[in-house]
């Protein structure tokens, strides 16, 4: 009897009711949208790479002819951008002189694509393009393999001030605010300017729960209040193949995972807020990964933020690395400044 592939009789892993749900929902969106003439578009945000490798972050978008201007640069209230149409499992090309990768984009028109492609160190771009669509330039950081420094940082409550209760905190930030409407939290701009001269070509990674759909709010958000140039790592909207929404837990637990993978030779500054499960995550993932976590800064909430918040959720389980609290960024430099042998400041 011929012998079969033993991975050929593992079964697909049984999707969500509510992902199947939203994928026939997306299925028959798709299908008119494109009966009716609408064209794709790329919207590509800031990636990263390293020695001989880069990481592609972008989505892929069904917009009306002559739209397509709009969907990268258009100042969109949130709730629209959750609205917009995507094109899921279509073949992106990504190009970087004479070299050429084909990917897909996942069931959220998400790419998210490590490619062989080799760039000088600093900020670079590469092309992305779908059938149909103009090449966009994305950019990445293609971080100098002699770099021992960078920064994760938590985006809501901080660097930018919600002062909402958090079952609300997601609704509003994605559907109703744009970049205008945020406060960015005291300091934390200054503080992370100074990291940055101070350790030049570190990179800077954003990390949050946010949705990809919230992605060119929050760009627009970093950039017009003077935070360092960096990568965001959001996730995608709605239910995944096993559950009715997505853990936010757990994709901060596996990016910090994949960083520490990509970049052994990096320890990170993990800043964060004590209202959600930073604390808890960073030590985590400090005692897991203790090379690659220089030290570990939590901005403490106001007494108003952690009501809205639900409490302060100081976690239990801490590393051995330094740890600093302050309730804004020029306490962060006093705190970071008071311990000269992290070299941070």
């Amino acid at each position: 009897m011929e012998e079969l592939d033993p991975l050929a009789r593992i079964p697909e892993p049984i999707r969500h009711t509510a992902a199947r749900i939203e994928d026939w929902v997306h299925e028959q969106r798709e299908a008119r949208a494109l009966r009716t003439g609408r064209l794709p578009v790329i919207v590509s945000y800031p990636g990263y790479g390293g020695d001989g490798w880069v990481r592609v972050l972008a989505r892929v978008l069904l917009v009306e002819p002559g739209g397509e201007r709009r969907a990268q640069y258009e100042n969109v209230r949130g709730w629209r951008s959750f609205t917009s149409l995507t094109l899921n499992d279509v073949d992106v090309t990504i190009a970087a002189g004479d070299d050429r990768h084909v990917v897909t984009a996942d069931r959220g028109g998400v790419v998210d694509a490590i490619v062989p492609i080799r760039l000088e160190p600093g900020w670079q771009e590469v092309t992305v393009s779908v059938a149909g669509s103009l090449p966009v330039a994305a950019p990445v950081l293609v971080v100098d393999p002699e770099t021992r420094f960078g920064v994760v940082s938590d985006i809501d409550d901080t660097v930018m001030v919600t002062s909402l209760p958090r079952p609300l905190l997601a609704a509003w930030n994605a559907f109703v605010l744009d970049e205008h409407g945020r406060t960015p939290v005291p300091g934390m701009a200054v503080l992370y300017e100074r990291i940055k001269q101070h350790h030049p070509g570190s990179p800077f990674i954003y990390l949050s729960t946010g949705a990809w759909n919230a992605a060119p709010a929050l760009t627009r958000f970093l950039s017009r209040n003077l935070y360092p140039a960096g990568s965001m790592l959001l996730t995608d909207w709605g239910p995944t193949h096993d559950r009715f929404f997505r853990s936010g837990k757990e994709h901060k637990r596996s990016q910090l995972r994949r960083l520490a993978r990509e970049f052994p030779d990096i320890q990170w500054l993990l800043v964060g807020d004590d209202g959600q499960h930073d604390e808890e995550l960073y030590g985590e993932f400090a005692n897991a990964h203790p090379t690659s976590v220089r030290a570990v800064a939590i901005r403490e909430l106001s007494t108003q933020e952690a009501v809205l918040a639900g409490g302060r959720k100081h976690a239990e389980t801490r590393s051995m690395h330094p740890w600093v609290w302050s309730p804004n960024g020029g306490g962060m430099v006093k705190e970071l400044a008071a311990l000269p042998e992290l070299q941070v400041l």
